[in-house]
């Protein structure tokens, strides 16, 4: 089905479960955007590549550019305040919901031009979202996947691991859970360079195909740490043991592109591999 078409079939399916004039897709020189009350969503891509032979590209990773009123960019705390109702759960939960799926479909559509059919899509839900959702994770996104022409099982939920939500681990786990009866991937990320027991238990319970760390967010905190490489290769180690792959993220230089090889990492993403490349933007 061309874009068009398919921008036309989500806008429909949108109109029609809002029962009101909601068609937030939009196309703009063969890329699609997402219209969010007053933001408007992009769809921004990293290649993920494999460590010990940085040329193949593995999958790619989508991040999320929201701008107001087509140019004032929005700081994360400030989309919610215009996103989310801080006095009722319920709308707070569908507001979250309604917003992820919209993003994830224009991650999705836009992905199309990336798309070959041994590459997989790193698609972050928010955890509020999986929370928010009682049961049959992943069954509405499903169908749009499918009406895509492409398959869940190239297709990674990432969850981004806070101490917020620890407290809520067994929940998440289940509703990871239904996700890959689906035939979804599951990638947990950790912003810092974490080895505590919390986190070996979430591995061990969920066994991720995925766990990704930030190479800058490791540099911010190391304070001279020598035990940095130490710490990865125990965390990977981990990792392999529930037939794992590590991810380094934001590996902005050799230093820690040789920490990412030597630590057994992999697949690794950033600027330290994409110069003189065109960033995919859509």
């Amino acid at each position: 089905m061309a874009l068009v078409d398919l921008v036309e079939y989500f806008n429909n399916r949108f109109e029609r479960e809002h029962h009101a004039k909601y068609r937030p897709l939009v196309v703009e020189n063969d890329r699609v955007y997402g219209v969010f009350g007053q933001l408007r969503i992009h769809s921004v891509f990293s290649p993920l590549r494999e460590t010990v032979n940085p040329k193949n590209v593995s999958g790619h990773a989508v991040t999320i550019k929201v701008a107001a009123y087509e140019s004032q960019h929005l700081h994360s705390y400030e989309m919610e305040n215009l996103t989310l109702s801080s006095g009722d759960n319920y709308i707070h939960f569908e507001s979250v919901i309604n917003f992820d799926r919209l993003a994830r479909t224009v991650h999705m559509l836009n992905y199309l031009r990336l798309a070959k059919s041994d590459s997989v899509l790193f698609l972050e839900v928010d955890p509020r979202h999986i929370l928010g959702i009682k049961k049959d994770h992943g069954a509405y996104f499903e169908a749009v996947i499918e009406q895509c022409g492409l398959t869940t099982k190239n297709t990674v939920i990432v969850l981004a691991v806070t101490n917020n939500y620890v407290r809520y681990s067994e929940a998440l786990i289940r509703g990871l859970s239904n996700y890959r009866k689906l035939g979804y991937q599951i990638a947990l990320r950790f912003d810092n360079l974490v080895s505590d027991k919390y986190v070996f238990d979430l591995i061990d319970k969920l066994a991720p195909d995925y766990v990704s760390l930030s190479a800058r967010k490791i540099e911010a905190e190391s304070n001279g740490d020598v035990n940095i490489f130490e710490k990865l290769h125990i965390l990977q180690n981990r990792i392999s043991a529930t037939q794992g792959q590590g991810i380094l993220r934001h590996v902005d230089s050799k230093k820690f592109e040789m920490l990412a090889r030597y630590s057994g990492f992999n697949l690794v993403e950033g600027n330290y591999f994409e110069r003189g490349q065109t960033v995919s933007n859509f």
